[in-house]
């Protein structure tokens, strides 16, 4: 037991992961690091423990950040999983000092409490097992696409939205320049250069796209679809709460992320089949070169977070893994952003890859990138 009104976050894991704190002890409790939480598996409930970080863009230093944040959390989070956000319950110390999930004692730290989802209905999961059915991804849509309707407009004008962009661009480039990242400086600059020409070529193809951004998701990927069972609802879950600026999104974009991420493992129908059904649902037919300059968005802004871990000490060991991931999005970017620059619209074709040669060296046997394995942040 630990004594101490100021416990560590070593202390709270190990606390947490012990199923005697348990109302209902558990036989076990699963236990899953990223890199800003501790999630911790308890029978039918998930406990999310902030981690006391500052990491621009993410500061959950002091107590009161983490209390805040969680709070976002359980609201922002209820906008499309409604019935897996449960509340925000304390982490405390009782009289003598120890740790304690009782109420009325001293908070120490604040925990988001959900529903805990069957694992094999996580969108990602069921691509790798192949048992995406033929009605969930309809399903999925039809959520996405209420959820878009109804969300808080956050527009812009057609010059504002195309600043906008442009300042992404160069914010990413910025990071991934950084010499103590050391990432293919040609394939980098390739991207890079190629995003800030479609912005000066295809300017026409935003006209009005800016006028559609919403407080959206922000990190729509498969591991956050659930796709429904008999007797629970197609939900999504983990939106980015800390940062309401990245958030602010046009559907497509969030949209295209996602079948991005589809694509990255292996389900290029799936991807395909997203785009068209949102394009249906929302009456909204972006134009597919849009489409891909979105995706080689995401997938450059996806490489700057996997070189980020580069920096961290704790994963000094995983270097090589971190570099490669980078590698891996930086090809994807190069991969979309040729075919926005090429095709006027038309037929969007998640299978067709051209590559700059730092990226085909990145290729395995069967075309896909090798560092795909892993397909989570860590």
């Amino acid at each position: 037991m630990t004594k101490s009104r100021t416990a560590s976050l070593a202390a709270k894991v190990a606390f947490l992961a012990d199923a005697r704190h348990y109302r209902r002890c558990p036989r076990a409790i699963a236990t899953i690091e990223t890199h800003f939480a501790w999630v911790f598996l308890v029978g039918n409930r998930a406990y999310k423990l902030k981690k006391p970080l500052r990491q621009a863009p993410v500061d959950y230093s002091t107590l009161a950040r983490r209390e805040r944040v969680c709070r976002a959390e359980l609201e922002l989070n209820r906008r499309l999983a409604p019935r897996v956000y449960l509340r925000v319950v304390p982490l405390g110390c009782d009289g003598s000092g120890e740790l304690t999930r009782a109420p009325g004692t001293s908070v120490v730290d604040w925990l988001v409490e959900m529903v805990r989802l069957p694992a094999a209905r996580m969108l990602d999961r069921a691509i790798l097992t192949g048992t995406v059915g033929p009605r969930d991804l309809g399903r999925v849509v039809a959520r996405l696409a209420t959820f878009f309707r109804r969300a808080s407009r956050r527009p812009l004008s057609e010059r504002g939205y195309l600043a906008r962009l442009r300042r992404k661009v160069l914010t990413n480039a910025r990071e991934l320049r950084a010499s103590d990242l050391a990432l293919n400086r040609s394939l980098v600059e390739e991207v890079i250069q190629s995003q800030l020409a479609f912005l000066g070529e295809r300017a026409s193809l935003l006209a009005g796209r800016g006028e559609r951004l919403i407080d959206g998701h922000g990190d729509l990927r498969p591991e956050h679809i659930f796709l429904g069972t008999r007797s629970r609802a197609a939900c999504v879950i983990d939106c980015l709460e800390f940062d309401a600026d990245l958030r602010r999104l046009d559907p497509a974009e969030e949209v295209a992320f996602l079948a991005l991420e589809c694509g990255r493992l292996g389900a290029a129908g799936i991807a395909h089949d997203l785009i068209a059904q949102y394009a249906r649902a929302m009456g909204d037919p972006v134009p597919q070169t849009l489409i891909h300059f979105y995706m080689s968005r995401c997938a450059a802004t996806r490489a700057q977070i996997a070189a980020w871990h580069l920096r961290d000490a704790a994963l000094a060991g995983e270097s090589c893994k971190w570099r490669a991931r980078a590698h891996s999005y930086l090809a994807d970017a190069l991969q979309h952003i040729r075919r926005a620059r090429a095709l006027p619209g038309g037929t969007f074709h998640p299978k067709d890859r051209q590559h700059h040669p730092r990226a085909r060296a990145l290729l395995g046997r069967n075309g896909r990138i090798e560092a795909q394995a892993d397909a989570t942040d860590g």
